[in-house]
C-alpha cells in the first residue's frame, strides 16, 4: 500500500484532513516565473505604458508563446492558456489576485502570507486556490499597489493604507510586524455602485427606513453612521449621499479615497502620511479646516477618528448643514460617547455639558449598522437626537431591526419595525419640501414591514 492510500485511510479513521492551500502545479508555476523574468528582460515597460491595454496583452501573448517554444515544454492548450494568463497578470496586474478581483461575487480578499489566501463571498469566508510563489513574490505585488498611490512600505513603515484603481480599500502589513509573512487585506468595491433600492432588495434596510433617510439627506440634516468593522458603514454612506442634489458642491475627506459619489461637482481630498524624515504629513483635521475655505455645500468625512471631530462639529453648527460621516461604535449611544472622547483628543478642555451641547446641536440622526453572525449587514437602529436634558444627550429610536432567531440554514431571522414615535424633525422636513406619510412610523404600517 503506497503512502497516498495510507494517508487517505488514516483520514477516514481520524476525520477529515486539515484543509491545505491548493498550490499550482510546481512545473507550471516555475515556468510562469521563468517566462516573467525573461519578459522583464526583453520588454520596454515604459514604451508599453503608452500603448492600449489590448495591444499590450497581444504583444505579451506573442512574446510568451515564442519563449515557451524556446523552452521546449510540452503543454496542452489549457495549460498554455493558464501559463500565458498568469504571465500577463504578473506583468500588468496583481498576479494571483487578478482572477479574484475579476470575480464579482468576492467582496473581500485576505492574504495571510504567500500560501494562504481567503475570500469572502455572500458574507462567508472560504479558502481560495490562489497563492504566491514566495514572500518576495507577495511583497512585489504589495509594493506595486502602494506605489501607484504614492505610498511606501518598508521596515521603517511596515503598515500602509492604499487603494486600487477601482477604489477598493487596501491594507498591508509586513515584517517585522507580520510574523508569518506579509499580510494583505482588500475590501472590494462593487463594479456598479450600489443604489438605495439595491440595499432594500438585499434587506439591509426596510423601504420605510430608506424613504425617511432619503428625506433626511435631502432636507440637509446632519447624519452620523455608526458600526463595527466590515458592517457596511461606507457602503451606506455612499448610497445615502446619492440623495444629495446634483447642483450642490460636495467635499469628501478620507484617509484612503474610497467614496464613489456620482454627483457632477465632487471635490475629493485625501490625507498624506509623513515622509521618511517625519515631515509632510497632512491630517484629516487639516483637510477639514481647509475644506471650509473651498465653499462647500456639504462636507462628507469618510470616518471620524480623532481631533478632526471638533472641526467637523463646528462646521455642522456654522452653516454646513447636510454633512455626513461615519464612526466605529457598537450603538448610537456609544457613538455619542466616542465623539466626546475624540473632542478631548483635540486638546481643548471643555466641560461635559459644553461638549454635549456641541454634539446635540450639530447632529440630527444616528444610523447604526451591524454585521450579523451569518454575515448579513443590517441597519439595526435609526435614532434621532432630540436635544439635551440636563447633561445627557437624548435619543429616540425611529426604526429598528428585531432579531427573532436563527433558521436551520444558519441565517438570522427578524423583521424591521417602526417604533411608533413621530420624529421631532418632521416639521423641519416639511418646511424643506420633504413630505412623508404619517403611517410610515406606525409599527403595523409600512415601517413595520
Amino acid at each position: 500500500m503506497n503512502n497516498l492510500w495510507r494517508a487517505r485511510l488514516q483520514a477516514v479513521d481520524s476525520g477529515p484532513l486539515p484543509l491545505q492551500p491548493p498550490a499550482p502545479e510546481p512545473p507550471l508555476q516555475d515556468l510562469r516565473m521563468r517566462l516573467h523574468r525573461q519578459l522583464l528582460a526583453q520588454v520596454d515597460l515604459r514604451g508599453m505604458e503608452r500603448l492600449p491595454p489590448a495591444q499590450v496583452r497581444q504583444q505579451l501573448q506573442q512574446l510568451g508563446e515564442q519563449l515557451m517554444a524556446q523552452e521546449g515544454v510540452s503543454l496542452n492548450e489549457a495549460e498554455r492558456r493558464q501559463v500565458l494568463q498568469g504571465v500577463q497578470n504578473e506583468m500588468l496586474g496583481l498576479g494571483p489576485l487578478e482572477p479574484l478581483l475579476a470575480d464579482a461575487s468576492v467582496s473581500d480578499i485576505l492574504v495571510n502570507g504567500p500560501h494562504s489566501v481567503f475570500v469572502e463571498r455572500r458574507g462567508r469566508l472560504e479558502r481560495s486556490e490562489a497563492c504566491f510563489a514566495d514572500e518576495a513574490h507577495l511583497l512585489r505585488v504589495i509594493d506595486r499597489i502602494v506605489s501607484r498611490v504614492g505610498r511606501r512600505i518598508d521596515e521603517m513603515s511596515p503598515m500602509v493604507d492604499a487603494r486600487l484603481p477601482d477604489g477598493s480599500r487596501v491594507n498591508a502589513v509586513i515584517a517585522p510586524l507580520a510574523m508569518d509573512g506579509p499580510l494583505l487585506s482588500i475590501r472590494r468595491f462593487a463594479v456598479r455602485p450600489w443604489q438605495l433600492q439595491d440595499l432594500v432588495a438585499a434587506q439591509m434596510l426596510s423601504p420605510a427606513m430608506a424613504e425617511w433617510l432619503t428625506a433626511v439627506v435631502r432636507a440637509r440634516l446632519n447624519v452620523l453612521i455608526s458600526g463595527g468593522t466590515g458592517s457596511g458603514k461606507t457602503t451606506l454612506l455612499n448610497v445615502l449621499s446619492g440623495a444629495i442634489g446634483a447642483h450642490e458642491r460636495i467635499v469628501t475627506i478620507e484617509d484612503a479615497a474610497e467614496l464613489q459619489l456620482q454627483q457632477p461637482h465632487v471635490v475629493r481630498l485625501e490625507t498624506r502620511p509623513p515622509n521618511l524624515e517625519g515631515q509632510g504629513e497632512v491630517t484629516q483635521r487639516s483637510l477639514v479646516r481647509n475644506s471650509l475655505r473651498m465653499r462647500p455645500d456639504r462636507i462628507v468625512l469618510g470616518e471620524v477618528r480623532g481631533a478632526e471631530v471638533l472641526d467637523m462639529l463646528q462646521a455642522m453648527n456654522t452653516g454646513h448643514d447636510g454633512s455626513m460621516s461615519t464612526v466605529h461604535a457598537n450603538s448610537p449611544r456609544d457613538a455619542i460617547t466616542r465623539l466626546e472622547h475624540m473632542i478631548g483628543m483635540a486638546g481643548l478642555h471643555l466641560d461635559v455639558r459644553t461638549m454635549r451641547q456641541q454634539i446635540g446641536a450639530a447632529l440630527s440622526v444616528v444610523v447604526q449598522v451591524a454585521r450579523l453572525q451569518d454575515g448579513q449587514r443590517k441597519v439595526v437602529s435609526v435614532q434621532e437626537i432630540t436635544g439635551l436634558e440636563g447633561e445627557v444627550i437624548t435619543l429616540q429610536e425611529i426604526f429598528a431591526f428585531r432579531q427573532q432567531g436563527v433558521g436551520p440554514d444558519g441565517r438570522v431571522r427578524g423583521r424591521f419595525e417602526a417604533s411608533g414615535i413621530r420624529p421631532r424633525s418632521m416639521s423641519l422636513l416639511q418646511s424643506r419640501g420633504q413630505s412623508l406619510r404619517e403611517d410610515l412610523f406606525r409599527p403595523e404600517g409600512p415601517g413595520g414591514a
